[in-house]
């Protein structure tokens, strides 16, 4: 027996798909290809195709009156099922020597850098209206990110012992959890998707993954990827559904083991909820792992390079159409910067072109589904007729082919409106231009806007400044940027994760995310026990 060392990982290169690159002609073919097959696409349990008849469309969000392909949504029995299939793997599964399991993942990671690339940026621009690059640096890299980043982490958390004192032999056994975990995962991010199972699976544990309705199709390609990799059947098991139909399932059994979740605070609160009123009956307490919503800020102060801080906006607002957990939504911009700032914005914004995702030359494309565009038209019209608000950038929306909201800026003299408070999830910022005296008291007010703590960042170049904000917001992002947008968190640089109504900040990309679904198990080995239960203070008994 020997203890292997995984393969350094080095994050993924992005591809450019600069036009006529051969990347760019594989994927435009992929896409093209994927969009005529209309894919049957079924659930995946113990390591079989499973059919209900119940069909349900897929439709891209950009052209929504097309068919793509279609999914069979499941019942409670099916999430049964699942369940049972993961209860049979996990003692072939945890008992299978380390490096055999992780051997599943980075092959997963080269297969998708090579001959699988395509099919799951092909699936993640066609079902959630990704751009090329928004695709390629989630689908791609961050996955490929994943799957080689956590497979070191697992090794390091091995390795890791703690110290003997002489005539003893203590060790630490890493067990998995008793029982499945539960991995809901969100639409926007294919790389969550594959990691949210995936992660407690590394470690041992059997998983029951039921992914947003509206992220199947990459959903069904990255179960196929990991089937190729040659993950054993029952290991990770798919279920499609609503989750008034078969979200509780899962809660209510004795042998849930954890919930791994990425999604909307309500309903992570609803799960917390329900897993208190049943606990008395789990065979141990779950752990509870998630991360929700965000209302994430752009702070600049007035020593702050207005070009960095209007990019930044830009960037940070409206790449994949404001709908990364870590975009930003509101901004706080002194008021003697704030006309050069956006005027600096509003002509990136004219150059922005948006359209469907087959045009490489679109940044953004359409939101997520109507129930997304109705919400987001209601703030915008909402701010267009305030007395507290104006829209100074954008504000139009159109829903006739795909669900296209242009990137807007709304600018309040309020900063409790209720877009300065509220997750809209979509293109729109919401700037208070405070007055230039009021930094510190203005930090103060950004730290308690919100109810989320997700990330945030400080645009200065005064460095006492910087300072005082690192200091003041220290409790206010998980993931808090220094003269950089609020986004892009990179797997094995910054592990990502906020706290108060973000989530429990369990930082996905690192060791702290891997520990949780590990049950620890201390063993100490004494090699010469005594033989007399008399201490030396005792005195020999005399």
């Amino acid at each position: 027996m020997s203890l292997y060392r995984i393969p350094e990982p080095r994050n993924e290169p992005v591809l450019a798909y600069a036009p006529g690159s051969p990347e760019t002609t594989r994927l435009s073919a992929r896409l093209k290809s994927m969009q005529a097959e209309e894919a049957e696409i079924p659930m995946v349990i113990d390591g079989k195709d499973v059919t209900t008849g119940d069909l349900k469309d897929i439709r891209p969000p950009h052209d929504h009156r097309r068919v793509v392909a279609r999914y069979h949504a499941g019942q409670s029995s099916h999430v049964e099922d699942a369940i049972a299939a993961a209860k049979r793997a996990q003692p072939a599964w945890r008992a299978l020597p380390f490096e055999q399991r992780i051997s599943v993942f980075l092959k997963a990671a080269d297969l998708l850098a090579t001959t699988w690339r395509d099919h799951l940026n092909a699936a993640t621009m066609i079902g959630q209206s990704k751009s090329v690059h928004q695709a390629e640096i989630d689908a791609a890299c961050e996955l490929i990110d994943f799957f080689r980043f956590n497979a070191k982490f697992a090794e390091e958390i091995y390795r890791d012992q703690p110290a003997s004192s002489p005539g003893m032999w203590n060790r630490m056994e890493q067990r998995p959890l008793e029982g499945f975990v539960y991995a809901v995962t969100p639409f926007n991010f294919t790389s969550i998707g594959g990691n949210l199972p995936t992660a407690p699976a590394m470690m041992g544990n059997t998983v029951v993954w039921k992914p947003a309705s509206t992220s199947v199709l990459s959903s069904y390609w990255v179960m196929r990827l990991l089937q190729e990799a040659g993950l054993p059947d029952g290991v990770i098991n798919v279920v499609y559904g609503s989750g008034s139909a078969i979200g509780s399932v899962p809660l209510q059994s004795p042998d849930f083991a954890g919930v791994h979740f990425t999604g909307s605070t309500a309903v992570f609160q609803g799960m917390w909820r329900e897993i208190g009123s049943n606990i008395e009956r789990y065979r141990a307490y779950p752990r509870i792992v998630g991360e929700t919503g965000g209302k994430d800020f752009i702070f600049a102060h007035p020593s702050a390079d207005p070009q960095a801080l209007a990019v930044a906006i830009v960037r940070g607002a409206f790449e994949y159409q404001g709908q990364k957990c870590s975009a930003a939504s509101r901004a706080y911009v002194p008021k003697s910067m704030w006309p050069d700032v956006l005027e600096r914005v509003r002509a990136m914004l004219s150059e922005i072109r948006m359209g469907p995702v087959e045009d490489f030359s679109n940044f953004m494309n359409a939101v997520i589904d109507r129930a997304s565009f109705e919400k987001l038209r209601g703030a915008i019209d909402e701010a267009k007729a305030s007395s507290h608000s104006k829209i100074v950038a954008g504000g139009e929306y159109d829903d006739t082919e795909g669900y296209f909201i242009r990137p807007t800026v709304i600018e309040t003299s309020d900063p409790a409106y209720r877009t300065m408070c509220e997750e809209l999830f979509g293109p729109i910022i919401t700037v208070f231009p405070y007055e230039d005296a009021q930094f510190e008291a203005t930090l103060d007010l950004c730290d308690s806007t919100s109810p989320y703590a997700l990330t945030g960042a400080i645009f200065a170049q005064d460095r006492y400044a910087v300072d005082t904000a690192t200091r003041r917001l220290v409790d206010a992002a998980g993931n808090f940027y220094i003269n950089d947008k609020p986004t892009g968190a990179v797997v094995g640089q910054q592990p990502f994760g906020g706290g108060r109504a973000s989530g429990t900040n369990d930082k996905a990309g690192s060791k702290i995310n891997l520990l949780r679904w590990l049950n620890p198990r201390t063993i100490k080995e004494t090699f010469v026990p005594p033989h007399d239960f008399r201490y030396p203070f005792l005195g020999g008994g005399e």
